[in-house]
């Protein structure tokens, strides 16, 4: 009798213990699978009590509020995120909304909730998406539209406005109609050198420029830079000194573009500094790299703009940049010819006064 209780007890135990294993499984697999997402996940139940959240959510949310057990209401402090809990744990699919979390403004996040089966038991679930470098790079996209957009409706404007007045019924005299005409040959040229500089931004942050290294003498690089801008120098009465440091006399380098990197800095030395001022270039060897440097006397750069001197079509100066022609895209193509080149390229204000321009490059 007792033998055949035992027999018909232990396969019950054996399917009962092996239900367990496989439950515990699960379970173990559905934790790895949370814990590698990037997404934010919580689970509460019917009483709105979390019973799973897995670490991104903790990082995204509240960094040390999301314990098992509390309620959503203790840790989700935003109204319409809790609003949408709640509607999901009667069932609805309510839609998504976008927000900032408390701790942290600068980031944006979608939530996303809806009704699940838990223990058994009605539940929900809410999904915290990261969308701030999806913001971010929908601003700048904007922002670069429209920069451009200004950019080139203001030299447009001006080329209009003259050619109407060569147009019409009353022509102007002759010495105002040949300054009407070196207006409009000025601005169509700044056209061109915007066009000419968005492509060239476009190629190189495409990667669709090759670098070609070669052995470049730094005294020669400097030398040509100089030579290039001699006739805007002596416009403003300005002088370069060149130092070249021992050791720091060649590298390996694309020649062409440490060229354009170096006459776009002193091109803006150049346009931000007063007259009969001088600017440094210089080159010293440092920790196995050559550090280039293009110090200027002007005003030097807030403090407040320095994070963002790099940056498309950003002006510290916007009307003395207009002003010399510039298209707000110099200092931008710098930091990626120099990125290209295995380098790094970083801005500051000399304790004197002025802005100082620091280019590190590998040696080979």
């Amino acid at each position: 009798m007792r033998r055949e209780k035992n027999e018909w007890i232990y396969p019950h135990l054996r399917v009962a213990q092996e239900r367990m294993t496989e439950l515990a499984q699960d379970r173990a697999r559905m934790e790895a699978i949370l814990a590698g997402m990037l997404e934010g996940v919580i689970v509460v139940n019917a009483q709105g009590r979390i019973i799973l959240a897995n670490e991104a959510a903790r990082r995204l949310a509240q960094p040390d509020g999301i314990v098992q057990g509390r309620h959503y209401g203790e840790v989700v402090r935003h109204p319409d995120i809790g609003a949408m809990l709640g509607r999901a744990l009667n069932g609805q699919t309510p839609d998504g909304i976008e927000f900032s979390p408390v701790r942290d403004s600068n980031r944006t996040l979608v939530a996303r909730a809806a009704p699940v089966t838990t223990e058994g038991a009605p539940g929900a679930v809410l999904v915290l998406h990261d969308i701030t470098d999806l913001r971010r790079a929908d601003r700048m996209r904007r922002d670069f539209v429209a920069n451009v957009s200004h950019e080139l409706r203001t030299p447009l404007t001006a080329i209009q406005g003259y050619v109407e007045a060569l147009q019409d019924e009353v022509p102007p005299e002759p010495e105002e109609a040949a300054r009407f005409l070196e207006i409009i040959a000025r601005q169509a040229n700044r056209m061109e050198r915007l066009v000419r500089d968005l492509l060239r931004l476009a190629r190189l942050e495409a990667g669709q420029e090759p670098v070609e290294p070669a052995r470049t003498e730094i005294e020669t690089a400097f030398t040509d830079v100089v030579t290039e801008l001699d006739a805007a120098l002596e416009a403003k009465g300005q002088r370069v000194v060149t130092e070249v440091g021992p050791a720091a006399e060649r590298l390996r380098v694309d020649p062409a573009k440490l060229h354009d990197a170096l006459r776009n800095l002193v091109e803006n030395a150049v346009a931000y500094s007063p007259p009969a001022t001088t600017i440094t270039l210089a080159s010293r060897r440092e920790d196995g790299a050559i550090v280039i440097t293009v110090a200027d006397e002007g005003p030097g750069i807030p403090e407040a703009d320095l994070a963002r001197i790099f940056e498309r079509f950003y002006r510290v100066d916007k009307a003395r940049s207009r002003e010399s022609g510039g298209t707000g895209l110099g200092l931008s193509i710098v930091k990626h010819l120099v990125e290209i080149l295995g380098g790094e390229v970083t801005a500051a204000n000399r304790p004197a006064g002025g802005a100082i321009f620091t280019v590190t490059l590998p040696v080979g």
